[in-house]
């Protein structure tokens, strides 16, 4: 406890004044996060000490062309002694500073890792080429909204290569790999918008793969995510038809990854021409695509399975209202 008090009092003494120092560069993004500045240090920490130790090494070598340069040379010299005491002196010294970099980098990046027990926990899917954020309530989104002031844990999982969720303005960035679960968290300081991008090249959409942050107050908070979670009313508050909300949620909840409204054949049916028609399942049966079919798809997905399709489309029981 005392070397955590040590630590957190050396950067946060010596943090505000590094910050002062590089903040005409602009290199960085806003400090977002309340880890942001503690990153920050470090990484000034380390390129101060490497710029300092890079012109001291030059200069030194400059000093040694002139001070020993020789036009002719008689034959070869003795070496000179060593001296041990200078030898000690370049070697223990920045040992020393390595031991600093060392511990500075690791405590923070255990306390990147180490989300409070607390955590307002959000899910997130990464496929090509866009995020899926599905909150406590059940809500889906392709953009991330959460409360100032709150520790955030995300858990991440792919549906096909490897992604990387990076948020630069809260430094944050971890790889999302497809068949296991990564997280990480954050705690935002500041209300406003912050990009997302994805930071591990996963195909030609990979530059499209961008997001956002809202971070909103904390009263302000639990009104919005139940607002957006009614896509129907926002539309309706808009004085927007209802087919521009259903056609919303069809990009959001994915089932544009697996349905097409062209005719053409993915892994589950089109919906071109389907409304109304009958159709043949896998168990022989017939039966009429209508409200009743479609309803009880999505809730019980595989209670009728069209002929010549697989059984592979996930439940939405629980995460779409009839609405």
């Amino acid at each position: 406890m005392i070397s955590d008090a040590v630590n957190h009092g050396l950067v946060g003494a010596v943090s505000p004044l590094l910050a002062q120092i590089h903040s005409p560069f602009q290199m960085f993004p806003t400090q977002g996060s309340s880890t942001s500045s503690e990153v920050d240090w470090v990484f000034w920490f380390i390129t101060d000490i490497s710029i300092l130790f890079w012109v001291m090494i030059v200069l030194a070598i400059v000093w040694f062309v002139f001070r020993y340069h020789r036009l002719k040379v008689a034959g070869p010299e003795h070496s000179p002694h060593h001296s041990t005491a200078l030898e000690l002196t370049w070697s223990v010294l920045p040992s020393f500073l390595l031991v600093l970099m060392f511990y500075w980098g690791f405590t923070g990046y255990e306390d990147m890792r180490t989300p409070p027990a607390n955590a307002y926990v959000i899910n997130v899917t990464a496929q090509k080429w866009n995020w899926n954020f599905q909150y406590p309530n059940g809500h889906t989104d392709s953009e991330l909204y959460v409360p100032i002031d709150t520790p955030v844990r995300l858990v991440m999982t792919s549906n096909d290569v490897i992604h990387s969720m990076f948020i630069p303005a809260f430094r944050v960035k971890q790889d999302v790999v497809p068949g296991r679960y990564a997280t990480t968290w954050f705690e935002a300081t500041q209300t406003g918008e912050f990009h997302i991008f994805c930071a591990e090249y996963c195909g030609t959409g990979h530059s499209d793969m961008l997001s956002t942050v809202h971070v909103y107050p904390k009263d302000e908070f639990p009104a919005l995510l139940a607002k957006i979670s009614d896509i129907v009313q926002l539309y309706k508050d808009a004085n927007e038809p209802p087919w521009k909300a259903g056609a919303e949620l069809y990009i959001k909840r994915g089932c544009s990854s697996c349905h097409s409204i062209d005719g053409s054949r993915k892994q589950g049916p089109s919906y071109l021409g389907s409304f109304g028609e009958k159709r043949e399942f896998t168990d022989g049966t017939k039966g009429v695509f209508d409200e009743n079919y479609i309803r009880q798809s999505i809730l019980e997905p595989q209670a009728k399975i069209r002929k010549t399709f697989q059984p592979v489309m996930p439940t939405f029981k629980g995460l779409l209202q009839d609405k």
